[in-house]
């Protein structure tokens, strides 16, 4: 059985196979192993996680329905290319999410320390100049903000968010000078979360949010 789908299992012992295999490739899509617009071999995955056929393909439709992957017809299941409509919408969404999610934010949060964390792993990244691996990182810190709302649905919506922000990613020509910036930017928001200072943890990340939003749609725009 894949390593990965098995540990996914562990974590999520009551979830479906057909779940479990979206989870694995949903967060081979956050990671950035898979790239937009690649092909997904189904032969490979149905030898790979050892499951059936009908259960690859009932992930696939799961995936499709959270806009991840794509069917073409007659050519097979595609990771999803997003446009500049699709960035605009995920980043006002965010911008929801996030900024309500420490407005109210009067002490220092126990979820702060997965922030810690993700902030550690940036730094460490960064070290090793393992520019998509700092974009995890980010990413994992934006999940903690998420997780902040106290809510299961939130902290899907936000997994499922944040994997199709992987994909726009890509359209950034120079990784580490588009992560790198932003890395220093979390400290800052981490800073006022810790402190239990939700306006200004608030003002910083719609900041953070705003610029990210149109660099990204510059990018794209250019190409």
């Amino acid at each position: 059985m894949d390593a990965e789908l098995d540990a996914v299992r562990k974590l999520f012992d009551r979830a479906s196979t057909v779940e479990l295999v979206a989870a694995v490739i949903r967060e081979r899509i956050i990671k950035g192993v898979y790239l937009p617009g690649e092909r997904l071999a189904e032969d490979a995955l149905v030898k790979s996680f050892e499951v059936s056929r009908n259960s690859l393909r009932e992930a696939f439709r799961l995936l499709s329905h959270e806009r991840l992957l794509e069917h073409k017809m007659n050519r097979g299941v595609f990771v999803r290319k997003l446009t500049v409509d699709d960035v605009v919408d995920l980043y006002r969404v965010r911008k929801f999410v996030e900024c309500n999610a420490v407005r109210t934010l009067t002490e220092r949060p126990k979820l702060a320390d997965d922030m810690v964390a993700a902030v550690a792993a940036g730094d460490l990244a960064t070290t090793s100049e393992d520019w998509r691996g700092l974009g995890t990182a980010n990413m994992m810190f934006h999940q903690a903000v998420g997780e902040l709302a106290d809510s299961p649905r939130v902290d899907e919506l936000m997994r499922n968010i944040l994997a199709e922000m992987r994909l726009v990613f890509h359209a950034m020509e120079d990784p580490q000078r588009f992560h790198e910036p932003y890395l220093e930017r979390n400290k800052e928001i981490l800073a006022a979360i810790e402190a239990g200072d939700g306006p200004r943890a608030e003002r910083l990340l719609l900041k953070y949010l705003e610029d990210s939003e149109q660099q990204i749609v510059s990018a794209y725009r250019s190409a």
